[in-house]
């Protein structure tokens, strides 16, 4: 216990000096991230719906509530981001502007979005350009399937009745065209989109229409790129489809707002691998998410991960330990930067306080030696006699680290020394 009371004694000041780092860490390290954070989801039944709960299930799992914010696509979804409604979105490619990218970052792209267009049988089409008067449903306002079916409906030229530009979408245009309400339905979506995979398995009631000239649609436009539905890959006892279709295809990317915090886009980076790394019909495992099918600045984040991987933090520890390691260490260098030559310093600092409760005394007992020895006066001799006593008495009740007893005890004879010497100067007659 007298240890740890010496220790105190001589270190407190390197004590406090920690404790007061760890506060000022405490209080000056980054911000915790959000436990909240609002995704705009597009519509229910959409794939972009379909993926955005899969990331509400694999963000949950580290304690981030994602609220899903129903929108009209992909339109929808950068307003929503630029007006900091929300702080991430499904985004289809090629839809920002110059003005997105000062605030908007991307994570990277994830997954194709071909271009469905999907006619009925009884009507006569083998191009885009052959649907001029057809009752087609393109999507919404705020859909990226409009705005390309628009791009598109431009390269093949001539007049389009307004009846070709219906704001159906999803679903409710999947039912239409399958009952006849509709000649055909654009769609800009996933190969997972419910809707599209119920079209695709009604070869009776509608067909796929094919872009022969894919590749030159995806020269003109920067965000496209020309894909194959490969014959029979939808499902190969039917056979689905027939024959090798061509297809036009923006990708769809993960955009975020760039004020979000670090540790929520790692989270996010790691949902977004776990999802879309997977094959799908239109693309090979391992292929997204690809850093470079964006069209907004890459998000710091996303390029140290797709460069070097998830931290070394991420790595080993749950989310919420490693964020707060990875906050804390920012503050921790200059904060052990401080500590080390404290700690140097305090073990001198040790010695010469441990060395001084033993030294200090010799000032005294030099003192006592120099009046003993400069005065005949015997009752002098007797007062410093009694006072060689009582220092003797108080060093006794001395208490110093076992390491320096030695030290003491020399003390306590050198006390007795001049005890000896002062006596000498006043020999005691015996009577005779």
């Amino acid at each position: 216990m007298s240890g740890l009371r010496d220790f105190l004694k001589v270190y407190w000041p390197l004590v406090v000096v920690a404790f007061a780092g760890v506060l000022l860490a405490l209080v000056l390290m980054d911000p915790a991230p959000p436990k909240t954070i609002r995704f705009a989801a597009g519509s229910p039944g959409g794939a972009y719906h379909a993926f955005a709960e899969r990331y509400q299930r694999l963000l949950a799992e580290e304690g981030v509530e994602v609220v899903l914010v129903e929108t009209q696509g992909s339109i929808d979804n950068l307003r929503l981001l630029d007006d900091s409604e929300v702080d991430v979105g499904l985004v289809q490619g090629g839809l920002s502007t110059v003005s997105d990218e000062e605030e908007l970052r991307s994570i990277g792209g994830l997954f194709p979005e071909p271009f469905w267009v999907f006619v009925r049988n009884d009507v006569p089409a083998d191009t885009l350009g052959d649907l001029h008067d057809a009752r087609m449903a393109v999507g919404g306002a705020g859909s990226g399937t409009r705005m390309l079916a628009l791009e598109l409906e431009a390269d093949y030229g001539g007049e389009w009745d307004e009846t070709s530009r219906l704001p159906l979408s999803g679903n409710a245009a999947a039912d239409a065209l399958l009952s006849g309400s509709l000649d055909a339905a654009a769609f800009s979506a996933s190969v997972e989109a419910s809707y599209v995979d119920r079209l695709l398995n009604s070869p009776d009631v509608v067909r796929l229409l094919p872009f022969d000239r894919a590749p030159a649609l995806a020269r003109r436009h920067e965000a496209l790129s020309d894909i194959v539905l490969l014959r029979g890959v939808v499902d190969i006892g039917k056979n689905l489809p027939a024959t090798d279709i061509p297809l036009v295809a923006p990708v769809a990317q993960l955009v975020v707002r760039k004020d979000l915090h670090p540790a929520i886009e790692a989270l996010l980076i790691d949902a977004a691998t776990a999802i879309h790394s997977q094959g799908t019909l239109l693309a090979p495992a391992g292929e997204y998410p690809d850093p470079d099918l964006i069209d907004l600045p890459i998000s710091e984040q996303a390029r140290r991960y797709y460069k070097d991987g998830p931290s070394f933090l991420r790595r080993y520890f749950s989310f919420d330990v490693a964020n707060f390691l990875d906050r804390a260490w920012v503050l921790a260098i200059p904060l052990l930067t401080l500590l080390f030559p404290l700690v140097r310093v305090a073990p001198p600092i040790y010695r010469w306080r441990a060395r001084r409760k033993i030294y200090v005394w010799y000032e005294d007992l030099r003192a006592l030696e120099e009046r003993g020895r400069s005065t005949d006066n015997k009752a002098e001799r007797d007062k410093v006699q009694e006072e060689l006593e009582t220092l003797q008495a108080e060093i006794g009740a001395v208490e110093v680290p076992l390491s320096y007893t030695d030290d003491l005890y020399r003390l306590r004879s050198h006390v007795e020394f001049v005890k000896q010497l002062v006596r000498e100067r006043n020999p005691v007659k015996v009577a005779g």
